[in-house]
């Protein structure tokens, strides 16, 4: 069963403005997921607000997270569009950043995990392999939420704030790039296994195993995508 669409708070129910901000960017995410922006289209601000039956205020501020993502652009004088689908050279050159960052950042962290991040990595692996992996955007939403959240744990214990700065730039995109291919989520278990070993090069303490590890998870994440995607 999938999972329902970002509930919006009920028109006159108190709800703080950061609680209405999030619903908003939750239902605007789903749309451009599911393909019901289409890249390149113009998104009004004002026609969203009144789908959503919010003001313009929460709208916007949900479109200027996105624009972070990459998945919608900002226009002089012409306001928010849906950002173009990557190209095969946008997607090479974010797994080219990738290979620069997250294995140095694995690295690191394997020098300076806490219990605790050990552990929190152990959860986002096990909520991984759990989550559903439906069709829809809704039904692989948690699983899409797991796999960002091991990485940015990773980024987090490498306690480098510049690099984690730079991972961060990253991350949007990353979410970005699962528009690449269209087909949603079909690695999962190769994913998964990847990601459970990091995690074991993680836990022998071992910051060689750890970085050897993440380079093969990102080299085998492109060549995945490269395969499943559509020509330009």
């Amino acid at each position: 069963m999938s999972e329902p669409s970002p509930a919006l708070p009920r028109p006159g129910f108190p709800v703080s403005r950061q609680v209405l901000a999030d619903h908003v960017y939750e239902a605007l995410l789903e749309w451009l997921m599911d393909g019901r922006l289409e890249p390149g289209a113009a998104v009004s601000i004002d026609g969203m607000a009144r789908e959503l039956d919010v003001s313009p205020t929460p709208v916007r501020e949900a479109l200027a997270r996105l624009e972070h993502t990459g998945m919608v652009r900002r226009v002089a004088l012409k306001g928010y569009r849906v950002a173009p689908v990557f190209t095969r050279e946008d997607f090479a050159e974010l797994m080219e950043a990738r290979l620069s960052i997250e294995p140095v950042n694995a690295r690191l962290a394997c020098e300076r995990m806490t219990s605790e991040g050990l552990d929190a990595l152990k959860q986002a692996v096990e909520d991984l392999r759990t989550a559903p992996r439906g069709g829809t955007f809704a039904e692989y939403r948690s699983y899409l939420e797991a796999d960002e959240r091991f990485h940015q744990l990773i980024a987090a214990q490498a306690r480098n704030q510049f690099l984690l700065a730079a991972y961060n730039t990253l991350g949007g995109q990353i979410q970005r790039f699962r528009l690449f291919g269209g087909v949603g989520i079909t690695d999962a278990e190769q994913a998964i296994a990847e990601h459970q070993a990091v995690l074991d090069a993680m836990s022998t303490g071992d910051p060689g195993k750890a970085a050897e590890a993440m380079i093969n998870h990102v080299e085998k994440v492109r060549g995945r995508a490269m395969a499943d995607a559509p020509e330009d």
